[in-house]
């Protein structure tokens, strides 16, 4: 049975909740990008913490991360952990964005969808989540991000198994949400602030999939947890089946 009229049930439960999330919070493209490097493995408030490290040393550019020597940049990024891996491949992202693209993100990003991300996972350090989350977030291409949480949700729901592939969920949202209508009344609880990228234009379905991959982040923060499921005041516990 397709999945696609309980996902779309779930996007406008959720944005009758909560509303719009204005994610990603980021000032620029390239804030963005780094931010999905700095990520991997640990939580937000650690690559904040790093962000912050790189904008006080003027280094949160191309420009920036070029002409940083490797010690100094792992010291900035040391709070979102891993840093000398994570140093490394912010590294080698700068240098094949001046060889394949002349350091210019507007070509880059210019690309069509299914190039760029078939480039972008050839990099090392880039898996489905960091290429969609750049694609999406940096570049407003139409994709989907699957990360834990949504897998967490899936899985409990007994709509898609934890394990299932990632491009078959990827495809199964992007599929659901395409033109997935919107309730007329929405919540007004933004995870975060209005931000120059969380406010960026973005087509009608990339902007769906932004809202629904920041709104089931909201969900797995304060309900859906690895260690305990909270249903009771979810907006999705009406969706969870009967002898859960």
């Amino acid at each position: 049975m397709s999945a696609d009229p309980t996902l779309r049930a779930f996007y406008r439960a959720l944005l009758r909740a909560w509303g719009p999330q204005n994610w990603w919070p980021a000032e620029s493209r390239f804030e963005v990008i780094v931010g999905a490097f700095l990520t991997q493995n640990t939580a937000w408030g650690n690559v904040e913490q790093a962000l912050a490290n790189l904008r006080r040393a003027r280094c949160l550019s191309a420009a920036g991360i070029r002409r940083i020597p490797s010690a100094r940049l792992q010291r900035l990024i040391r709070p979102a952990g891993y840093f000398r891996q994570k140093a490394r491949r912010l590294r080698t992202f700068v240098a094949w964005l001046d060889s394949r693209y002349g350091g210019n993100l507007a070509r880059m990003f210019a690309r069509p969808t299914p190039e760029l991300r078939a480039e972008l996972l050839a990099l090392n350090g880039v898996g489905p989540e960091t290429a969609d989350s750049i694609l999406l977030y940096a570049g407003g291409h139409p994709v989907f991000v699957v990360d834990a949480y949504t897998r967490r949700i899936l899985d409990r729901h007994r709509v898609l198994p934890f394990n299932a592939p990632y491009d078959e969920i990827r495809r199964s949202f992007e599929r659901a949400l395409r033109r997935a209508s919107e309730p007329r009344r929405m919540g007004q609880s933004p995870r975060h602030p209005v931000s120059r990228m969380s406010a960026a234009k973005l087509s009608p379905a990339a902007r769906r999939y932004n809202q629904m991959h920041a709104l089931l982040v909201a969900v797995g923060h304060q309900y859906c947890r690895k260690s305990e499921a909270r249903c009771e005041h979810c907006p999705l516990a009406p969706f969870l089946p009967r002898h859960v």
